[in-house]
């Protein structure tokens, strides 16, 4: 086992689907790993395509989490944001945006070609 462990950076649009699922699976599997979005702001689905939920980096998943359920419990049951958003929270306590960390990273992965463009700007 290296003294240094490979430290793995995963990254989507809004550190909330992907980079989450991914930072689940590799941290229980021992990585170093950290999650990242690259958008201007958090976005999760809406009761319509057009009428998405947008937040801050700053919000925490839990405040997401109170929010959706106010606004309407059996919708965001139903489609599993409640769900992500719980599976989120146990991980850490808000997305954070990749262009925002000074940390190195041995690896980076990135969920998407636009993602990768975004990081690499």
């Amino acid at each position: 086992m290296p003294v240094h462990p490979l430290r793995v950076a995963v990254v989507c649009s809004s550190n909330q689907n992907r980079s989450m699922e991914a930072h689940n699976i590799l941290s229980k599997r021992g990585f170093a790993v950290r999650s990242f979005g690259t958008g201007s702001h958090v976005k999760l689905p809406g009761p319509a395509p057009d009428k998405p939920n947008i937040y801050d980096f700053k919000t925490t998943y839990e405040q997401m989490y109170n929010d959706l359920v106010r606004k309407d419990k059996e919708l965001y049951t139903q489609n599993g944001i409640l769900h992500m958003l719980d599976r989120n929270k146990r991980i850490k306590s808000r997305p954070e945006r990749f262009q925002s960390c000074k940390d190195q990273f041995d690896l980076v992965i990135t969920c998407e070609e636009r993602v990768y463009d975004q990081v690499l700007e």
